[in-house]
């Protein structure tokens, strides 16, 4: 059995680089994409000290790779051979379904979470607590209020997956920004 460091630094060198050939950022920085995944990462190591009968390994896993088939050219394929089914599954329910109107992706992707094991509700609301930031300056009112109003979904349909991470979310969301 790989040491938690080890599965980290395997798996964050494997996720740097995909994003990395997109030369993707975290929107409105200049930082590259993997400060974000490492962020969520973080979210997950602290929320495992705090959670019962939790697989740190694949939890982390997931949470380094959450938007490598959303955001690069990794396949599910790719994800199954290298970090094995569970993981690409994961991962996969995590992911947009482009073929949706942008209005049913996000309640898709949540119906596909709840079918996974709780580490997956957890890779999502960690995922949200990481980007619930100072919003782009690009963005407007309607597009950060619709954002909040998401994370509340997003909040309300994990309920009952992370005690801690749904607290912490909880805690993001009424400091967001400061709007209603």
């Amino acid at each position: 059995m790989m040491s938690i460091q080890t599965v980290y630094q395997e798996t964050i060198k494997f996720a740097a680089q995909k994003h990395a050939d997109k030369n993707q950022t975290i929107p409105g920085t200049n930082l590259p994409y993997t400060v974000h995944l490492s962020n969520v990462a973080m979210e997950i190591l602290v929320a495992f000290e705090k959670s019962k009968d939790f697989d740190l390994g694949f939890a982390v896993q997931v949470a380094l790779l959450h938007d490598s088939l959303e955001d690069t050219d990794t396949t599910f394929q790719e994800l199954e051979n290298i970090f094995g089914k569970a993981v690409a599954e994961g991962v996969l329910a995590l992911t947009k379904n482009s073929g949706l109107k942008k209005t049913h992706q996000m309640q898709d992707s949540l119906h596909r979470i709840k079918e996974q094991p709780k580490e997956i509700w957890a890779v999502k609301l960690a995922d949200r607590i990481t980007n619930l930031q100072t919003p782009p300056s690009h963005w407007s009112d309607q597009k950060i209020k619709n954002y909040k109003a998401e994370a509340r979904l997003i909040l309300q349909e994990l309920k009952g997956g992370n005690d801690y991470l749904e607290l912490r979310l909880q805690e993001k969301i009424s400091e967001y920004y400061c709007l209603q």
